[in-house]
């Protein structure tokens, strides 16, 4: 299990075996820069894996953050292509609307399975 913790301008990422993790916030400095050792993972595993689960539980995401997660998204689909039982999970707080609404947009745009959660404010 590999693991990027978060900072207050960014998400704790867990990817190992199981598949991927993005938990928090998402706002860093350069998106692209603090994603590229996911981009890296994901493109050397997604070759050969047989299924792979990415599960989101981010609360706010900036404009570039957004355009990471979808080209993570598009890894998934292109995997899925290739006979990859490739999933998502958004969970969001059920008050945070926009967060609902990102994940509708994501879902929109993707022909894998992707689940949306709500549930209760606070940690998780």
């Amino acid at each position: 299990m590999k693991i990027i913790e978060a900072t207050s301008s960014s998400p704790r990422i867990e990817y190992g075996e199981a598949g991927l993790s993005i938990k928090g916030e998402s706002y860093p400095e350069n998106s692209f820069v603090f994603y590229a050792p996911v981009f890296e993972w994901l493109a050397a595993e997604l070759k050969s894996a047989p299924r792979f689960r990415l599960i989101l539980d981010v609360s706010y995401m900036n404009s570039s953050s957004t355009k990471c997660v979808l080209d993570i998204l598009d890894l998934l689909s292109e995997a899925a292509m290739r006979g990859c039982d490739a999933r998502v999970t958004w969970l969001y707080e059920a008050e945070n609307e926009r967060s609902l609404d990102l994940a509708e947009e994501f879902k929109e745009d993707i022909d894998i399975p992707f689940e949306i959660i709500p549930v209760e404010a606070g940690p998780r």
